[in-house]
């Protein structure tokens, strides 16, 4: 579990920023294969959560995964080659922006088809007597799923061990979520007897002391937990088809994490942080652009 200091908690947000914008910079350089969904906005969800890790407990992420990964604790250069499709990368090419899978992180873009995964992981580690928690993050649009109802209602009847994270930030792709989701979203859990817990908070800090009450809950043999987290994306869904309102986004900007947190620090220790977190952003790209790309046959392809 990391230590909850204002240095680390900032330093951690700060690499997931701008190695998401270094993407956003570089994809007309066709750089990158396939798409990419970026984090920016909502680093303090990833990196509040992922403070109450214990070692070996298991974090499944989806599509908008650059930050999750990164706050797990995954290397930046080998995120960075494994978007531009490097034999260097967390899976060596073979998986790009979405697909992910190293130690005990796994991402994957299908919408809401990682959630049966995640309580399937849920019940092999209650099975084998395991004290392991699953953190299984997901979004708004995520609720639109059938297969997502299914999973938690069996990870509500068996008592499994995993943490629902609702990431709402407002938007499924380009659609708001008053036009795509009826009801509340905490009654989608409440209706499955899942305790919900909603918070509406750019602080990581505060998230990260939630997140320590509720994943206590779930370890102790409570069932399943559920934590919404009221945020928002400043950047587009994907790499640049956003048609919302720029007084909107202007708004939003006003509750960014990153500049809360750095209020609470020494000048100082943010520029020095800055300047460090920029060299190793430049270090990682320049690193895998330089990597060798993988190999036809490591990708299982043949003439």
């Amino acid at each position: 579990m990391t230590r909850l200091n204002h240095p680390d908690l900032y330093r951690a947000m700060f690499r997931i920023r701008r190695f998401e914008e270094t993407v956003l910079d570089s994809f007309p350089r066709g750089l990158f294969y396939g798409t990419t969904h970026t984090y920016i906005g909502q680093e303090a969800n990833a990196v509040g959560v992922l403070t109450q890790l214990h070692e070996g407990d298991i974090v499944v992420s989806n599509h908008r995964c650059h930050g999750h990964f990164l706050a797990y604790g995954g290397s930046m250069h080998a995120l960075a080659a494994e978007l531009m499709g490097r034999s260097t990368g967390v899976c060596a090419g073979r998986g790009g922006s979405q697909h992910l899978q190293w130690k005990d992180f796994y991402a994957n873009g299908i919408l809401g088809g990682t959630i049966p995964l995640a309580v399937g992981m849920a019940l092999g580690e209650k099975l084998s007597g395991s004290s392991k928690l699953v953190f299984a993050f997901l979004g708004d649009g995520t609720m639109g799923e059938g297969v997502v109802y299914e999973s938690i209602n069996m990870a509500s009847l068996w008592k499994l061990p995993i943490l629902f994270i609702v990431e709402n930030n407002q938007y499924a792709q380009s659609t708001p979520v008053h036009l795509h989701l009826a009801g509340e979203i905490s009654s989608r859990f409440s209706a499955f007897g899942v305790p919900v817990v909603q918070l509406n908070s750019p602080d990581v800090a505060e998230i990260a002391g939630r997140v320590d009450e509720i994943a206590n809950r779930a370890r102790s043999g409570e069932g399943p937990q559920a934590l919404i987290l009221e945020t928002y994306r400043f950047a587009p869904h994907s790499k640049g088809d956003d048609s919302r309102d720029p007084e909107e986004i202007a708004e939003a900007r006003k509750r960014d994490p990153l500049p809360l947190q750095a209020k609470k620090m020494e000048r100082a220790d943010v520029e020095l942080i800055v300047a460090e977190v920029e060299s190793e952003v430049s270090e990682a790209f320049q690193q895998a652009e330089a990597d060798p790309p993988a190999a036809p046959e490591d990708l299982g392809i043949t003439n």
